[in-house]
């Protein structure tokens, strides 16, 4: 059981939540504190003082008194009229993910909020009851105003939502699993959408699967080294050492580490006296994108236990401040930033597969085709490899740099954090698939050169991936070979192969 209190809510837990289902629970204390928070609203509704939010309108139209007698038509006319998000939804790991992470930041108490409304959320988590959240319509400031306001919907029994994999109408959903709907008050409808939910869960999800891939790139690169005869005086821990990166020397150790024992690579003067740089920089390369997932890991956990709604209450409601912490440039930062490390591992990646399918880079057969020149072989893997790099490279363009004012202008900068989150997801999304043509290239590869003389820990990798990929005797449609290895290294079964290489376990 992961017990959100507010403060917290951990990446390891949240990987338990969405790959062991491990049941979520408030916090006992925590949820007092909420209910001392709410006090304070009802005693500025009760009393008629001006309070944004609470008895204003929204946005340009703060200024606008709202009396105690519409308080409730106010946060369900806030959420309906807010709820413009456009395109594909969410996946519902994503729509789970903002639920919870929702939820750990009401659980601060200093939202306003009232206890049921997070009683309310926590059960649609624990039914499996999932509002349909669009992808797009967010600038990321004033928080993620659009998606967070069709999830709030399915609260009220409006809206939609996924339920045993059918997709219903809000009401249907607390129908069928006999969660009764709210009636928000004053506040609780600003509470659950000024926030940075939507970017921070798509941004979780996004670290996730980039640790993954991260850790799945060492493997391959190192199959791939031993198919073209690599050199390893490069991984020598005193040439990393010397340069002092934490996460260079790992990645160094990971590959000496995978490559012991094998009968395939080289010492410098063997063969040539050193590696083209997609090979002998590996370390330096990865290494890198590792330094950037620690940056992006530290931001995502803060966020996750951030108060980002506004405004917020302190000192038992004395103390009511309207500021901007639903600010989106955090996680934008981070997510541009996740970006790049993405897109280097593809991109290291993909002049790895050129230099196993290039006859001229190599003594392999051309395209590594089992009968070159009748069979195209995997000349076209490559190009496919190719076109998602390049795709890579115009998503890498940083949405954090871009404003537009909204709400007459009082609202005149914003993050777009989630249009940086979600592309973030498609990098690592193209970059997995970039890694899936290199290992199929390096299995090809080893095949000429004898899998018996590979090293044990890459001989698990290359068995365990034959067994999704089998090897290519002659041309066939590899689009499914490429989605089935894709979708291998996604799914993380491959991590008990690794086990054993001083990298950390993964959840899955």
């Amino acid at each position: 059981m992961v017990t959100l209190t507010g403060n917290t809510l951990s990446m390891e837990e949240i990987k338990r939540i969405l790959h062991d289902n491990e049941p979520v629970e408030a916090c006992p204390l925590s949820m007092k504190k909420v209910a001392d928070s709410r006090k304070a609203v009802e005693e500025i509704v009760a009393s008629g003082k001006v309070v944004y939010g609470i008895t204003t309108g929204f946005g340009k139209f703060s200024d606008v008194f709202i009396s105690r007698d519409d308080v409730e038509t106010l946060q369900l006319n806030l959420i309906r009229s807010h709820a413009c998000g456009i395109g594909e939804p969410f996946p519902e790991t994503i729509s789970r993910l903002m639920l919870i992470l929702r939820a750990n930041a009401l659980l601060k108490g200093l939202s306003g909020i009232r206890p049921v409304v997070i009683e309310r959320l926590l059960d649609l988590v624990s039914h499996g009851v999932h509002p349909v959240v669009p992808q797009q319509g967010s600038l990321g400031a004033s928080g993620d105003l659009a998606p967070l306001s069709h999830l709030a919907l399915v609260l009220v029994g409006e809206g939609e939502a996924y339920y045993k994999g059918e997709r219903l109408s809000g009401q249907d959903a607390l129908k069928r699993t006999g969660i009764e709907p709210v009636v928000l008050t004053a506040k609780e409808g600003l509470a659950l959408i000024n926030g940075t939910q939507a970017m921070t869960a798509q941004g979780i999800a996004a670290y996730i699967e980039a640790e993954r891939i991260g850790l799945m790139a060492d493997a391959i690169a190192s199959l791939t080294t031993e198919s073209l005869r690599g050199i390893t005086d490069a991984f020598d821990e005193d040439v990393h050492i010397a340069r002092g990166y934490k996460e260079q020397v790992e990645v160094a150790e990971r590959l000496r580490n995978y490559l012991e024992g094998s009968q395939l690579t080289t010492k410098q003067g063997e063969i040539r006296v050193q590696d083209a740089y997609s090979l002998r920089c590996i370390p330096q390369v990865h290494g890198a994108s590792w330094q950037v997932l620690g940056y992006v890991k530290e931001k995502l956990e803060i966020e996750m236990n951030a108060a980002t709604d506004n405004p917020l209450i302190f000192d038992e409601g004395n103390k009511i401040i309207s500021g901007g912490n639903f600010h989106g440039q955090p996680i934008a930062f981070a997510m541009d930033f996740l970006k790049l490390a993405a897109a280097e591992w593809a991109n290291i990646s993909e002049r790895r597969i050129e230099r196993m399918v290039n006859p001229q880079l190599n003594d392999l057969p051309g395209f590594l085709s089992p009968n070159p020149g009748l069979e195209s072989g995997a000349m076209i893997m490559q190009y496919a490899a190719a076109s998602l790099v390049s795709e890579n490279k115009t998503l890498a363009h940083p949405a954090s740099v871009d404003s537009i004012p909204s709400s007459a202008n009082q609202e005149d900068h914003v993050s777009m954090g989630t249009i940086a989150s979600r592309h973030a997801a498609q990098i690592i999304a193209n970059a997995r698939r970039v890694l899936a043509v290199e290992l199929i290239c390096a299995m090809q590869a080893a095949d000429f050169r004898g899998p018996e003389k590979l090293a044990p820990k890459t001989k698990k990798v290359y068995e365990h991936g034959r067994k999704v990929c089998p090897t290519i005797q002659c041309d066939r449609m590899f689009h499914r070979d490429m989605e089935a290895v894709a979708s291998w290294i996604l799914d993380g079964s491959w991590n008990d192969i690794l086990i054993g290489t001083k990298t950390q376990k993964l959840a899955h």
